[in-house]
C-alpha cells in the first residue's frame, strides 16, 4: 500500500515542488493550504506522515501540530516541519510544538525524500514489532 503524506503548505510553488518530489518517490499526496484545513484533513484521512509549513495564514504550523498531536488517534503520525525559519531557536520551537523533525527551506529534494523514507520505515517497524 502506498504511503499517504499530507503536505500543509500555503505557497503554491512550494506545494507543487513537494508534490512533484513525493509523487516521484511513489507516495500519495494529500494537500492543505492552511493550518485549520491541515488539522481537518489529518483527522479525516489519518495520513502516514505530515509535512507542515510553519508560516501559515490562519493558525501557524506549530499550533496545527499541537492540535494534531493532542488527539490520541493522531499523535503517532510523524510531523516534519518545513520552514523558512532558520534562526537560532526555530528548530527547538518546532520540536517543542510536537514536530518530529525540522527541515529548513530551501531544502534538497534528496534530503526530503530520505527523511520521509526514514520516518515511514521506522513507523512501519514500530507498528509491526
Amino acid at each position: 500500500m502506498t504511503a499517504r503524506i499530507l503536505c500543509v503548505e500555503d505557497n503554491p510553488q512550494n506545494m507543487r515542488l513537494v508534490r512533484k518530489i513525493l509523487k516521484r518517490g511513489g507516495y500519495t499526496v494529500l494537500e492543505a493550504e492552511n493550518g485549520l484545513s491541515g488539522v481537518q484533513i489529518a483527522e479525516d484521512e489519518r495520513p502516514d506522515l505530515i509535512l507542515m509549513d510553519v508560516n501559515l495564514p490562519d493558525i501557524d504550523g506549530l499550533e496545527a501540530t499541537k492540535r494534531i498531536k493532542a488527539q490520541s488517534a493522531l499523535h503517532h503520525i510523524p510531523i516534519i516541519a518545513l520552514t523558512a525559519n532558520a534562526m537560532y531557536g526555530d528548530e527547538e520551537r518546532c520540536l517543542a510544538a510536537g514536530c518530529d523533525y525540522y527541515i529548513s527551506k530551501p531544502f534538497d529534494k534528496d534530503q526530503l525524500l530520505d527523511m520521509v523514507t526514514r520516518f515511514l520505515t521506522s513507523k512501519r517497524e514500530s507498528n509491526s514489532g
